[in-house]
């Protein structure tokens, strides 16, 4: 071979190695490029029209887009879903639920807490006091909760929760239950019970030794009765503590609040001398002891005041009547006079005060 066929060999050979480097630097390009694009994709907020998506069992990836898409959503193209799915973990393990699309989150917030099953939490709160019509009035009307036990009266409810003859009065402990869409009211009244039997198990563990109480239950509607008497916790013990009192020594308790909870539905606001003289079972002021069940649903700190009330002497309290809902305690049924009459002075001087409207 002449040098000048070897040299355009080489010359050859080098042109096509400047063409594979060339090429091989645009693939890298390329590839940059595109993963750039798809750090991009990841990363940028979605808009929605709708404020959440909800994933059924069996959704893959792709059902999902066609969710999203349905909830308005532009998820561009499929690939690059899929690909981060596989990036995330999501791929074959998205968990069911609702999941919120506002404020609008990127493809890769998404699909991670569709991987870890962060779906949008509801709260229901059941309010200390609340007896069982307020309480299943409230859970019918909370969304987007299932509601599964409507038809069923309290008897056949608290079959379907497992306890059949046991009265749903205080059974379930006043806190907030979060729960997600799916959930039915029997669940979170399920959790509401179990929660009140731990609480009231706790407290019955640390009761005092002089409580003249024979048993939780016996615990759980004196707390009931406290519950309804005061809206101050501090005042809670004081209140106890008069009607540990009073069952001592057998007087009757004599509190409004049971006389109330006896009429029902017949009570339209007002509490009138035939009510206290009408004997019912609920009627504290006829009939000594405690009430056959709960009158409402106590919470922790009535459950604690019940076991653990505050040592004294009163056996009386009322009103102090100046808008702070605060009780005056009195030893004696002289003083509890005098402070009734204080109370009705103030009431009527309030009334006076108060602006007259005309029609």
């Amino acid at each position: 071979m002449t040098e000048v066929a070897v040299a355009g060999a080489k010359r050859g050979c080098l042109s096509i190695l400047a063409v594979l480097l060339a090429l091989a630097v645009l693939a890298v390009g390329a590839a940059a490029w595109l993963w750039q694009d798809h750090q991009r994709f990841a990363d940028t907020p979605l808009t929605a029209s709708a404020p959440s998506v909800v994933v059924a069992p069996g959704d893959s990836v792709r059902g999902v887009l066609r969710k999203l898409r349905a909830a308005g959503v532009d998820t561009g193209h499929d690939i690059n879903w899929l690909l981060l799915a596989r990036q995330v973990g999501a791929a074959g393990h998205i968990k069911v639920g609702e999941y919120a699309l506002q404020p609008p989150l990127s493809p890769r917030e998404l699909l991670t807490r569709m991987r870890d099953g962060r779906v949008i939490q509801y709260r229901f709160t059941l309010v200390e006091g609340w007896n069982i019509r307020q309480l299943r009035a409230a859970l019918n009307a909370a969304t987007p909760l299932e509601h599964v036990t409507a038809d069923l009266d309290d008897a056949a409810l608290m079959a379907k929760l497992g306890f059949a003859g046991q009265h749903p009065e205080g059974r379930f402990l006043p806190e907030t239950y979060l729960y997600q869409r799916g959930d039915t009211d029997l669940d979170v009244l399920t959790r509401a019970h179990k929660a009140m039997e731990r609480a009231l198990a706790d407290a019955w563990s640390r009761r005092a030794d002089d409580l003249p109480l024979r048993s939780a239950d016996e615990a759980l509607i004196l707390a009931s009765i406290v519950e309804k008497e005061t809206a101050l916790a501090a005042e809670r013990p004081q209140i106890a503590g008069v009607f540990a009192r009073r069952l001592r020594m057998g007087m009757k308790l004599q509190t409004d609040p049971t006389v109330i909870y006896g009429l029902g539905s017949g009570y339209d606001g007002n509490i009138r001398r035939r009510d206290l003289d009408t004997d019912t079972p609920y009627n504290t002021y006829t009939r000594t002891g405690l009430t056959p069940t709960p009158i409402a649903m106590p919470g922790h700190a009535a459950l604690e005041a019940a076991v653990r009330p505050a040592p004294g002497n009163a056996l009386y309290f009322v009103a102090v009547g100046d808008g702070t809902g605060a009780h005056v305690f009195s030893d004696d049924y002289a003083g509890h006079t005098a402070a009734v009459a204080r109370y009705l002075q103030r009431r009527r001087e309030s009334q006076a005060q108060a602006p007259v409207t005309t029609p």
